[in-house]
């Protein structure tokens, strides 16, 4: 029987269920940490979003939520399975660094310097997915991988050849981000050559690009797809969404459903302080939140004759067989 490693332990990929694969329950970019002007983060204020979070999603049939936040950008396994265990929401973290312009790099780029890095990067992957993560018995799901715009730098390929390394010995799954529309065949193309498993690899933050045949070359590589940041519009380099919507409908009637999956990238609790988002892009973004593909997405969706079917796609069917292909058990 194939599992997959929640925050609450293994469970078998058959209880996934309905999956939203790219939210953030805790996020901070690197630095938050120096900011203390707002106190000491407040668990329990973030713990009742949190919940309150989770609840909201399983009221629209979610039953799993993947959270591949970086292990720099304020990971927490514990908050996540306190918010699992009182919600009943299966959620999945990650073990990861985030992209080299928005990352914490002066840790493993010395660590380059001195010709070790990549090593040691793979000896973190592997002693987060066998042993769990700093003494907790958590153990990821997913490796989380990033690239920049328009490039893979030196640094993250490190990242991307640890990963690869690890995938071929557990099995794991790997996810992606990609930044600004740019890399996702470039990241395909790489896994791949590396040894990793297209079938269990999902490259994110593709709805970035509207460019079909953008899509179609990275899909040709056998990896699978998200459509992720519905919601986000205008910011960081993103469409808008009725363009996703236009570019996800094109593959769709061309029979992509079998390698599409869906989410909003949301992050519920900003570690630091949070976002103050300019005019006139907080008009844009009213539907950054949990609900929006639910409540306006799928709606519309249906109305451009998407059928119940290609939705089971893209939020059962597909997440199932991303964690089936795991090729070792952990």
């Amino acid at each position: 029987m194939k599992t997959v490693q929640t925050v609450t332990g293994p469970i078998s990929v058959e209880q996934l269920g309905k999956t939203l694969i790219h939210e953030h329950f805790v996020f901070g970019y690197p630095g938050f940490q120096g900011d203390n002007t707002l106190g000491a983060f407040d668990k329990e204020s973030a713990l009742e979003m949190g919940i309150a979070v989770a609840r909201q999603v399983m009221s629209y049939g979610i039953r799993s939520v993947v959270d591949p936040t970086p292990n720099e950008c304020g990971r927490n396994p514990e908050f996540l399975r306190e918010i699992s265990e009182k919600s009943g929401l299966q959620i999945i973290c990650a073990t990861g660094y985030y992209y080299e312009g928005e990352g914490a790099t002066p840790y493993f780029k010395f660590r380059q310097a001195l010709g070790t890095a990549e090593e040691e990067i793979y000896e973190m992957f592997m002693k987060e997915i066998t042993d769990g993560i700093a003494g907790t018995g958590i153990k990821p799901g997913i490796i989380k991988l990033a690239s920049s715009k328009d490039e893979i730098t030196p640094y993250e390929l490190m990242f991307f050849k640890a990963a690869a390394r690890a995938q071929k010995e557990t099995g794991i799954t790997i996810l992606t981000h990609t930044q600004e529309g740019t890399m996702g065949p470039e990241q395909a193309e790489l896994l791949i050559s590396l040894g990793a498993r297209p079938e269990n690899v999902v490259i994110g933050h593709m709805c970035g690009n509207t460019d079909v045949d953008y899509h179609k070359q990275t899909l040709k590589t056998g990896v699978n797809i998200a459509f992720d940041r519905f919601g986000i519009q205008g910011m960081v380099g993103t469409p808008m969404d009725a363009q996703r919507i236009t570019t996800l409908l094109s593959l769709l009637s061309e029979g992509y459903a079998n390698r599409i999956m869906l989410s909003h990238d949301t992050v519920n609790v900003w570690l630091g302080r949070p976002p103050v988002i300019p005019e006139p892009f907080s008009n844009m973004m009213t539907n950054w939140h949990p609900g929006h593909l639910f409540e306006n997405i799928l709606p519309t969706l249906k109305q451009n004759d998407v059928t119940d079917e290609q939705i089971t796609f893209m939020f059962e069917a597909n997440p199932k067989r991303l964690f089936s292909k795991q090729s070792i058990e952990v």
